[in-house]
């Protein structure tokens, strides 16, 4: 049985993202093309005409399949399927009951923010509680968020996902709060973006932060060029993927308010196993469900201690967003 798009009673089959697959076609077709062009730097320097320039010509003349078969997957997407994909439903307005929220931080090894992190949300009027997970850290991070207030787990298993997972099911157990905040405990995000996300919360299951704003975004912060356009180019495939549920621009930040009934339901669907990927798995398989995301502006500031996560580097980056690219085009089938 199929229920707008999402199959029902067993078996569970979004439509077929053509979109996504026809961006991906003509990228790949592009970068045969360019390839194959840039081959003329070791044809002539070289002297190497009578090896490379049958793959030269192979490379451009071939590049044309995916970029032609890329359009036609998109164009007959955007033409024939959009209108049976974007619901037919009104501006969702749901009232906020009561302005409280219920902060949930991930923690490694964070011993140098946590403090300050856990004491900026405490004193934020709309926070109730502050719950920090520490993923088995190594320092004095679970210590540090106890004695600034926090209330205070530990998950033993490693990885970014199933710290997040913890953070959000502890979370969701405290029903005197209609939503919950996900943050990180590193200092990258402030508490002040509260009021804006709650600002979006009427309007939405998920408000996803996106630190994709010039202006909110500090300069010197972990996230490179490289990353910034990366995260963006991942974004915008997920939108493909659900073509016209939403607009994405920053499918890495942590930082989103949840209500917490959407996420009771989203908790049983989402694979903790899934690591450095996990928010671009989160968001997918909210819009699966047919939860409504939304993108609010949030600020960005430079990291107090040493990142750990797809942000050392931007190789670590291009190895993560892979790995986002590839659990989009297979519905994550393959992280266990």
């Amino acid at each position: 049985m199929e229920i707008d798009g999402i199959i029902v009673g067993g078996r569970k089959r979004g439509r077929t993202p053509f979109l996504l697959y026809g961006v991906l076609c003509f990228c790949v077709g592009t970068l045969l093309y360019l390839m194959g062009v840039l081959l003329v730097f070791p044809r002539y320097l070289f002297n190497l005409h009578a090896l490379l320039d049958p793959v030269a010509e192979g490379l451009v003349w071939y590049s044309g399949v995916p970029i032609l078969l890329g359009i036609g997957f998109a164009l007959f997407d955007i033409l024939f399927l959009f209108g049976g994909k974007k619901p037919d439903r009104p501006v969702r307005f749901e009232p906020v009951r009561r302005r409280r929220v219920t902060v949930a931080l991930t923690a490694y090894n964070d011993e140098e923010s946590i403090t300050g992190a856990v004491e900026d949300f405490l004193a934020h009027p709309l926070v109730e509680r502050v719950i920090v997970v520490s993923n088995n850290s190594m320092d004095r991070t679970f210590d540090r968020a106890e004695a600034a207030g926090a209330i205070t787990f530990d998950e033993p298993a490693p990885g970014y996902g199933r710290c997040v997972y913890r953070c959000l099911a502890e979370a969701v157990k405290h029903d005197d709060t209609e939503f919950v905040v996900l943050c990180e405990g590193d200092s990258t995000f402030r508490a002040y973006d509260i009021e804006k996300l709650l600002a979006y919360a009427p309007h939405a299951d998920i408000v996803n932060g996106t630190r994709t704003v010039e202006p909110l975004r500090q300069y010197m912060t972990q996230l490179s060029t490289f990353l910034y356009y990366g995260n963006l180019f991942v974004g915008k495939l997920l939108e493909a993927k659900h073509l016209g549920r939403g607009t994405l621009t920053d499918v890495g930040t942590t930082y989103k308010l949840c209500r917490r009934d959407a996420l009771i339901d989203l908790l049983r669907h989402v694979k903790p196993a899934v690591n450095l990927e996990f928010n671009a798995h989160f968001i997918d398989v909210a819009l699966a469900r047919n939860m409504v995301v939304l993108e609010c502006p949030i600020t960005f500031h430079p990291r107090i201690g040493l990142s750990k996560g797809g942000n050392v580097s931007n190789w670590r980056g291009l190895q993560v967003g892979s790995r986002m690219i590839f659990g989009l085009l297979s519905n994550w089938r393959r992280f266990a």
